[in-house]
């Protein structure tokens, strides 16, 4: 008893069909195509022109982010450690101290964010239960030379405003 085989004939025996030569021209000639018509009538690119025309940013587009006050310029932080605990990054530090208003206990003495270690997660205003960090104020470009600049202190972030008002930000579900 034997096995059947079938015999398939091999494609590409000429020189030409084994190094790919007229596959290869093929696809320069589309390449080149591409290339010439782009470079001649560009209008129909698909791209953003950054610096000129700015990105519309959403309401829960999470961007740089920034401490929120009361009324008469205190900050809403309580120094409670959600943020610091539920950062995965672990790019949040507190230091707490003696509140001096009779809002609460406490309140942050430090307060800092490392944005180059920072993820953009979002989970730090997720967990923060008196809505004192958020992270709406549309900064989507964070570069500058050194890195110092990116560990932002308590006065960086209060400083820093909201790109949306309260009812587009309440009502974006953030």
């Amino acid at each position: 008893m034997s096995a059947k085989v079938k015999t398939m004939e091999r494609k590409g025996a000429s020189l030409a069909e084994k190094i790919y030569f007229i596959e290869i021209f093929r696809g320069m000639a589309t390449t080149f195509g591409h290339f010439w018509r782009n470079l001649l009538d560009n209008s129909k690119l698909y791209v953003r022109h950054y610096p000129e025309v700015e990105p519309e940013i959403p309401v829960r587009w999470r961007g740089r982010h920034r401490l929120t006050a009361h009324e008469d310029g205190t900050v809403k932080c309580v120094a409670c450690f959600m943020c610091q605990t539920n950062c995965p990054a672990g790019c949040i530090s507190i230091e707490a101290g003696e509140r001096q208003d009779d809002r609460a206990e406490k309140m942050p003495v430090k307060f800092k964010i490392d944005l180059l270690e920072c993820i953009y997660c979002g989970y730090c205003v997720e967990a923060c239960p008196l809505d004192a960090i958020r992270m709406d104020t549309g900064i989507y470009s964070v570069t500058d030379y050194n890195r110092e600049s990116f560990v932002l202190g308590i006065d960086d972030l209060l400083r820093t405003p909201g790109a949306f008002s309260e009812e587009e930000y309440k009502k974006g579900g953030a």
